[in-house]
């Protein structure tokens, strides 16, 4: 799985030049996700075929970047670069490998047979591939590849064979096909058979659907088609039949214009459509939509709750090319790290009333009172979310006075923690669709929680299947090892549990000194920053070593995991986040004159503790790399290198200390010549457990 890109143009000729170039391109803005292998389906033939002659698919498949597969297709002599198509559909993806070793054999897209009949693009994993498998060879079906995605291919060619009407449509193929699917999916099908048309589907996986035209679209709102009502498969074809039934359907998007053309775009995420159009559509779980003769209609087999929304919005991205660019910098990941004195402020904006000293989320606003009469807090999220809500958890209690759980979502789900009616549960994830803590959300949801959402992406599946939420709005976050998303998402918590504490007298004083904290948070995120060249310097005496250990405790024990985390994911050295309280408890035999240690120390109220297990650690031979507050004369005396950053309120000193941490594994990575925006074997989202 990873990343899906289609294209389809209606009644707008393009020649295969362009059409290629529109689908490699789509496949580059989804490089950032990570991936191993990259492959396009377009139509074949260097002639253009009459209507009754089948169109053969061409695939091209390459193992690598996205530029070795252009490569190849520029060598390709089965196509005609200059021959130009009215009505064209090409779909592309970019693969992480989960079932098979890279190669062009396991790339998608995959195919149904040799002819190529149907082909596919899927992102997620089939949990019930095998049993589909086993049943298709017994149906004499062969197999090339060693992936789960191979069986959907298959399977929809045998419900075409065994079809019972000649006159099938490619959507009602796709219906079927999903019904027998277990697991998670998005799903993108082209044919021979039905030239010009795609149908995509997701369920558990995100994909969206850009539109582009000249004239004015037909409807904003396009109603849901539901298989089990009798009129939507015997009305159907009609709805295809001329342009002037179109003008006058109200459940398919089309163009308002008699002979204007319409380009759609299919894709997992909204940095491969911007560049073409901000008119988006985002599909939910089981919709199945459909392109047929320029028109799009979206069909589900079952109507579900009666609350469940019965259209789908043309939504508009309010995204920019240039924010997902590079510019100036080396890499994403250190543009992302740069743009932290902007993205806090962007968090705050609106929501930070500075004149009235009051927090306002709207998101929260209607649910705000069940909230504060809630038992208890459970915050539940992955890897980076996750130290975002153990770095916040200790203010958040101190504020609400209510008891406050930060859980990992795949243990949640292992332990089947029990869950109540007054409980409320946080979803944080910066995609918004990372699939353990979607499932952890439909857990809760089962059980009657109020839900909230934490993410940075609108329209994604965390976003509306919460209760309500909170949107970071750290902007555009590219590299996979996540920077800004993080310290938003510190921000964003933080100003929860301002708001859930604005009307008590007995927390006022600390309530005032963390709104001054955050106001001036900016400005010292930027002295921070001027730290760089200094902690250049420092990591070209520690990138030849294998293994740094990060230790702190209170309010920094966050920035020791997340800075641990950064460390492991882009420059491959161990590390290993310890809080320093356990010290004792096993991690101090890891100490001696050769190990790196970077210890975190602040001027807080476990200040003394954090001093004595410095002078453990000194007293065993160590040399520790520290990072503290600028007046902090104590600890100056024990450091082998010393980091000194600016004094702020406590609960948001681990914003200030967790920077240097990100710098130090973006230089060591760079010093290792390794790719920091595409560290081996993740990927941006997580969209399967």
């Amino acid at each position: 799985f990873l990343g899906i890109f289609a294209y389809i143009n209606y009644c707008t000729p393009r020649d295969r030049r362009y059409i290629l170039e529109i689908l490699v391109n789509g496949l580059k803005r989804l490089e950032y996700r990570g991936y191993d292998s990259a492959g396009i389906a377009v139509d074949g033939g260097n002639t253009i075929e009459k209507n009754g002659n089948l169109q053969p698919t061409v695939l091209i498949k390459q193992r690598g970047k996205v530029g070795a597969l252009e490569d190849k297709i520029l060598k390709s002599e089965e196509l005609d670069f200059e021959l130009k198509f009215s009505s064209h559909a090409g779909i592309a993806h970019t693969r992480w490998a989960t079932h098979g070793v890279p190669n062009s054999v396991n790339s998608h897209p995959h195919r149904s047979d040799d002819g190529n009949e149907f082909v596919v693009v899927h992102n997620g994993i089939l949990t019930n591939y095998k049993s589909i498998k086993t049943f298709l060879q017994s149906h004499n079906y062969e197999f090339e590849s060693e992936t789960d995605t191979e069986v959907i291919a298959k399977l929809i060619k045998y419900l075409w064979d065994n079809r019972e009407v000649e006159d099938i449509q490619f959507n009602t193929l796709v219906e079927r096909v999903i019904q027998q699917l277990e697991g998670a999916f998005a799903l993108v099908f082209k044919s021979r058979h039905f030239p010009g048309q795609c149908i995509a589907t997701r369920r558990g996986s995100p994909l969206l659907i850009g539109v582009r035209s000249k004239s004015k679209l037909s409807t904003d709102n396009i109603p849901i088609l539901y298989s089990s009502c009798k009129s939507t498969f015997s009305n159907h074809r009609a709805l295809y039949k001329t342009k002037m039934n179109r003008l006058n359907s109200t459940t398919e998007l089309v163009t308002q214009g008699e002979t204007e053309g319409i380009e759609f775009y299919f894709a997992s995420d909204a940095s491969a459509i911007i560049e073409h159009t901000n008119q988006v559509i985002f599909l939910e779980d089981d919709d199945v939509a459909a392109v047929v003769n320029g028109a799009l209609s979206i069909h589900r087999i079952k109507r579900g709750k009666s609350n469940e929304s019965t259209t789908r919005t043309v939504m508009s991205l309010q995204l920019e090319l240039q924010q997902i660019m590079k510019g100036n910098y080396k890499s994403f990941m250190q543009k992302e790290i740069f743009e932290q004195p902007e993205s806090v402020v962007n968090t705050m904006r609106g929501r930070m009333l500075w004149d009235e000293e009051r927090v306002v989320l709207g998101g929260l606003m209607d649910h705000i009172d069940e909230i504060r009469r809630c038992r208890r807090i459970i915050i539940i999220a992955c890897g980076t979310s996750y130290h975002s809500a153990i770095a916040t958890r200790q203010l958040i209690e101190e504020m609400t006075e209510l008891p406050v759980m930060v859980e990992l979502a795949s243990d949640f789900l292992d332990r089947e923690t029990p869950i109540f009616r007054d409980d409320v549960c946080f979803f944080i994830s910066q995609s918004g669709e990372t699939a353990d803590t979607l499932m952890a959300l439909h857990y809760c949801k089962k059980r009657g929680s109020l839900t909230v959402g934490i993410t940075n992406t609108v329209g994604s599946s965390i976003s509306r299947l919460t209760d309500c939420g909170v949107h970071i709005n750290a902007g555009p976050e590219i590299g996979v090892a996540s920077t800004k998303a993080y310290t938003s998402q510190f921000v964003a918590l933080v100003m929860f549990a301002l708001m859930m504490s604005e009307d008590r007298f007995s927390k006022r004083k600390r309530y005032l000194e963390i709104v001054n904290g955050l106001k001036e948070l900016p400005e010292k995120i930027k002295e921070v920053l001027s730290l760089d060249s200094e902690i250049q310097k420092l990591s070209e005496s520690l990138y030849k070593k294998k293994s740094l250990l990060v230790m702190g405790r209170g309010f920094n024990f966050a920035t020791c995991l997340e800075g641990a985390l950064k460390i492991k994911e882009i420059t491959y050295m161990h590390s290993e986040g310890i809080l320093a309280g356990e010290l004792k408890h096993g991690p101090l035999a890891l100490v001696d004159v050769d190990m790196p240690i970077l210890m975190i120390v602040s001027k807080d109220h476990v200040y003394s503790k954090v001093q004595n297990a410095l002078q453990q650690v000194v007293a065993r031979h160590g040399r520790p790399i520290i990072i503290c507050e600028s007046d902090d004369q104590d600890s100056v005396k024990y450091a082998s290198h010393i980091l000194k950053v600016p004094h702020t309120v406590d609960c948001l000193q681990g914003i200030l200390t967790v920077i240097p941490l990100q710098l130090l594994s973006f230089h060591i990575a760079q010093l290792k010549e390794l790719d920091v925006d595409f560290p081996r074997n993740l990927a941006k989202s997580v969209t399967v457990e």
